[in-house]
């Protein structure tokens, strides 16, 4: 009888060990993630943000005065725009760091990975990603008016 309990509890121990292991791999990603920061640039280079690991815009900064020949429509478009490119390098981040610890866990018959709706977990983070109920961001919203407008000199095309 105890015969037939050892290959069981060897599976159980390796799976144990594979739990231990993941829970561990998350924590060391977690502190990581936690400690970075992204900087990110509008295409046009006038503005700078810092993106902190929640998605927080936690600086900003206007480069080479830039911003003096800008409209008001022209200069939130930008702040928006690097915005969201940082989001979106943080969001990128998170994704690659806990995909491959959401790998089924080789130890236990018939485990699957972990799947994850990224899209509706980081949703406005990813250019062209609409969030819930297919709504425009007010950053698409603000691009319309800013390319629609024709009495603007010096406006975007």
């Amino acid at each position: 009888m105890s015969e037939l309990n050892d290959p069981y509890a060897e599976r159980i121990h390796q799976a144990r060990a594979h739990l231990e292991a993941t829970r561990a791999a998350i924590a060391r990603a977690e502190q990581d993630l936690a400690d970075h920061n992204v900087t990110a640039r509008s295409r046009d280079r006038a503005v700078e943000v810092t993106i902190g690991p929640q998605g927080e815009l936690s600086g900003l900064t206007f480069l080479d005065n830039k911003y003096l020949s800008m409209t008001g429509p022209q200069l939130a478009a930008s702040v928006l725009e690097a915005a969201q490119r940082g989001r979106q390098q943080v969001a990128q981040r998170v994704m690659d760091t806990f995909r491959p610890l959401m790998a089924a866990n080789p130890d236990v018959p018939g485990s699957r990975d972990i799947d994850v709706d990224w899209d509706r977990l980081f949703g406005s983070a990813f250019e062209g990603g609409r969030r819930a109920g297919g709504g425009r961001s007010s950053s698409d919203r603000l691009r319309d008016e800013i390319h629609e407008d024709p009495d603007v000199p010096g406006g975007r095309p």
